[in-house]
């Protein structure tokens, strides 16, 4: 009997390990991915991957400045969860079908020699040269589809170094909440992050930054946000009219059920 309970223990404690190497190994390949896109740093607080749910929870991830700011952080995402797609992965494309990102501050900085974070963003300098940022990778990134992205931005800040060791500091809440659809390239996601955190701001036109240059980028997936909401609307229209209340019920069941289960968050174990 006691032998029984040790080898039971011992696979119990191959299963913990091989989960744990695994997750590890998950986790330093997204942070050299984000690391490969931004350009800049990245680190995750926790991970966790559910393989029978196809589903990745993160949370305490940050993107940092260079050296050369005193503010560390450039953003700031408290929650990340990401529903995959396994065997299109194994087959070589990344396809995601849900991302979401809570953004819950995006920093500005300007330091004492008049530099600019935002310039150090990987886009941005190819912004500035007038070539795509696959350029400047050193390594061709595979294919990658999101199916759904919902993106969540609380907080911009803006802290200028330039006019004395204490910075000016302004924030804006720009509680931001929107759905985005058939994103295919990782640097335009990276603009949409910029452009939306900075849009309903001064920071661009304080700090001469080009936010109109990061727009052209992203146009396909701007455009495809605004299809996406004129077809819900129009369905809403035609819903109201044919039977309002059954219409309103019936479809508020079925998105509720279906965000539900693509939603489903990995971390709820973490709640009993």
């Amino acid at each position: 009997m006691k032998k029984i309970v040790l080898i039971i223990i011992a696979v119990i404690a191959s299963l913990v390990v091989v989960s744990f190497v695994r997750d590890a190994v998950i986790k330093i390949s997204v942070e050299k991915g984000v690391e490969m896109v931004t350009g800049l740093k990245m680190h995750i607080g926790s991970f966790r991957m559910s393989l029978v749910a196809g589903s990745v929870g993160i949370r305490g991830m940050k993107i940092y400045n260079g050296p050369q700011f005193k503010e560390k952080i450039m953003a700031d995402f408290p929650e990340v969860y990401v529903a995959y797609d396994l065997p299109a992965i194994i087959g070589g494309k990344i396809h995601l079908k849900a991302v979401r990102l809570n953004l819950k501050r995006f920093i500005v900085v300007k330091n004492e020699k008049g530099e600019l974070n935002l310039n150090s963003l990987k886009v941005v300098k190819a912004q500035s040269k007038g070539v795509k940022a696959e350029s400047e990778s050193t390594a061709p990134m595979p294919p990658i589809q999101i199916d759904t992205l919902e993106l969540k931005i609380g907080q911009a800040l803006y802290k200028d170094y330039s006019a004395s060791t204490t910075p000016s500091v302004r924030e804006y809440n720009v509680n931001l909440d929107e759905r985005y659809t058939n994103i295919t390239n990782p640097y335009a996601l990276v603009s949409l992050i910029v452009v939306k955190a900075l849009s309903n701001t001064a920071i661009s036109s304080m700090t001469g930054f080009d936010i109109n240059g990061l727009k052209g980028t992203i146009t396909n997936t701007l455009s495809g946000a605004q299809k996406a909401a004129t077809t819900a609307a129009n369905t809403a229209i035609k819903a109201t009219t044919e039977s309002a209340q059954s219409a309103v019920k019936t479809t508020g069941a079925a998105v509720a059920g279906a965000l539900g289960g693509v939603f489903n968050n990995p971390f709820e174990s973490d709640k009993r």
